[in-house]
């Protein structure tokens, strides 16, 4: 009789890494050909190209770098690497007099986005939560 084994230690055997564990069951996305992390933010960028055909944003972009920086200097992952935030969607809000908007589609906020959107705030750069 044949020896049972996990999934995991199937995948091993055959050289694949295990599968990746998403924040909250978040399902990853496709619309109009792009791959998004969850179905909320792929439903979101839908509502921002509708709103940005309309006028009233313009300038979308996706998955834009911000360099966070502290009192003292640049804040360091525990590599010595430059630490960033990372927000879904960067825009001009028309509607709020051409104020740029960087904005995160989350349904679930971890302590670590917290904490970056908490230094973002600090460095002038507000981040809108959908």
């Amino acid at each position: 009789m044949p020896e049972k084994i996990s999934a995991a230690d199937y995948n091993a055997s055959l050289g694949k890494a295990p599968a990746k564990k998403r924040v909250m069951g978040a399902v990853p996305t496709e619309f109009n050909g792009i791959k998004f992390h969850s179905k909320k933010e792929a439903s979101r960028y839908g509502d921002l190209l509708t709103l940005q055909g309309a006028g009233r944003i313009a300038r979308l972009e996706r998955q834009v770098k911000f360099p966070l920086t502290g009192r003292d200097g640049p804040i360091l992952t525990p590599t010595g690497r430059q630490m960033h935030y990372i927000a879904d969607f960067h825009y001009v809000d028309w509607d709020l007099d051409g104020v740029w908007i960087i904005e995160d589609a989350k349904g679930f906020q971890t302590d670590i986005s917290k904490l970056k959107c908490a230094i973002m705030a600090a460095q002038g750069q507000p981040v809108t939560l959908s």
